[in-house]
Parts: C-alpha cells; structure tokens; sequence
C-alpha cells in the first residue's frame, strides 16, 4: 500500500474491502502476539527504543499519538526501521486518521469508535482497528464490515469475563485487548478463542525509557514474549 499522501501526478492508493483488512489485521496481529503500545516522550528515544522492542522479539509496534512526537516517530521508523510494522495508536477521528496514513501509519488503532472514523477508516487504505467496550459499539461497527476489535479498556470494562459473555452473540468476532494487561493475567486472556493477540507496555517501564536502559526494556521484552509462547 503507498501510505504517502497523494500528489496531482500519483494515483491514490487502492482501498481494501473490508474483508480484506481483517485479513490485514489478522496477519499483522499474528505476527505482533503482544501489541507494545508505545508513547514517545524525546525524539532521540525514538530509534533506540523501537531497537530495543525488535530485539527483544517484538516487531510490530503501535507508536500512540498522545504526545507530539508521535507523527514524527512513524515517519522515521518507517524511512531507518522498514523491516517493522508500524501502527498509529490514539487515532480519534478522521483528521487524526488522515494524518496517520500521510505520515506512512501501516495499521492505525483507536481507543474506541465513532461513527465518523468508523466510515472514514472504511475508505482508508490502512485498516483500522477499533477500540469497543460493549455490545452497542460492536454492533455499530459490525454494520459497516469490522470483524476485529480493541477491546479497551480490557480490564475496567470486564476483562476475559467480557470476552466469553461477547462469544455468545458475535461468534465472528475476535479482539485484541488492552487496558491492565500484564505477566499475571496473560494467559488467561490468550486462552480466550475470540483473542488474537494483547496489547501491553509492562515492558515499557518509565524509569527505564527516562533513562534509557534499553537492554533492560529489550530483556523484559524477551521475557514477555517467551512468557506468551509459555501460556499458549
């Protein structure tokens, strides 16, 4: 997909059906099993702490756009890191998203939906993945083609109970959770059918990211990969 913003002279790039951008989703979570979300606070922690998280086996990053950084961080992960997949998380609206896609976003993910992104992202090239907390907004989004879910924040809205009351009604549907994911409760939540992978930043700690002890973040990493490889 050509994720530049398109000049009088370039063609735009081809939109997906829906169908084929829960393909996109299933393949890219796949791949992520836990989804780092990351929120840069200074520009030279952008290149090392992706280094890092890659390092330590996770390669599909969802970079928030919660600080100003954020754009910024996509653009020159996507130009000096092109072997990882690049997300923009906090996507709030279509202007948000529009931006995310101009700044070469591979996936962009939102803390929950409405109507206006839900529509926008379904003419977007980039495959959204929405944040929902109940039935109403599954449904909302289940009516414009969205099989694959955020579900967000896990833990405040229900957590796996959540998730085996959701596989009920919607047996299609399948989620990535993310809100108080962390070591203790992982497997429980991967042992859910309707779960596809997590999202988490447990080792993301703040300290270290301030001060920059990489290794550190790269062995925690590790430790969070082989601990859902483990809980499988």
């Amino acid at each position: 997909m050509n994720q530049s913003t398109p000049s009088a002279t370039q063609t735009p790039a081809a939109v997906p059906s829906m169908a084929e951008k829960v393909q996109l989703i299933d393949q890219l979570c796949a791949a992520a099993r836990i989804l780092p979300v990351i929120t840069i606070e200074r520009a030279e922690h952008i290149l090392p702490l992706a280094d890092a998280l890659s390092g330590g086996g996770l390669t599909t990053l969802e970079v928030t756009l919660r600080s100003d950084l954020g754009l910024a961080a996509i653009e020159l992960l996507r130009k000096e890191r092109p072997h990882l997949c690049v997300g923009a998380g906090t996507v709030l609206d279509a202007a948000t998203l529009a931006q995310a896609e101009a700044a070469g976003a591979q996936f962009v993910v939102s803390p929950g939906c409405t109507d206006e992104l839900l529509r926008a992202a379904v003419a977007s090239p980039l495959p959204l993945l929405p944040g929902v907390s109940s039935a109403s907004e599954i449904m909302l989004a289940h009516a414009l083609g969205y099989r694959r879910f955020k579900l967000f924040p896990a833990e405040v809205c229900g957590g796996v109970k959540a998730l085996k009351a959701f596989a009920g009604p919607f047996p299609g549907i399948r989620f990535c959770p993310t809100g108080g994911v962390n070591p203790d409760n992982l497997k429980s939540y991967i042992s859910q059918a309707n779960v596809m992978c997590v999202g988490g930043s447990w080792m993301l700690n703040t300290q270290w990211l301030r001060a920059g002890e990489w290794q550190r973040i790269q062995d925690a990493t590790a430790e969070a990969v082989a601990l859902f490889a483990t809980s499988l």
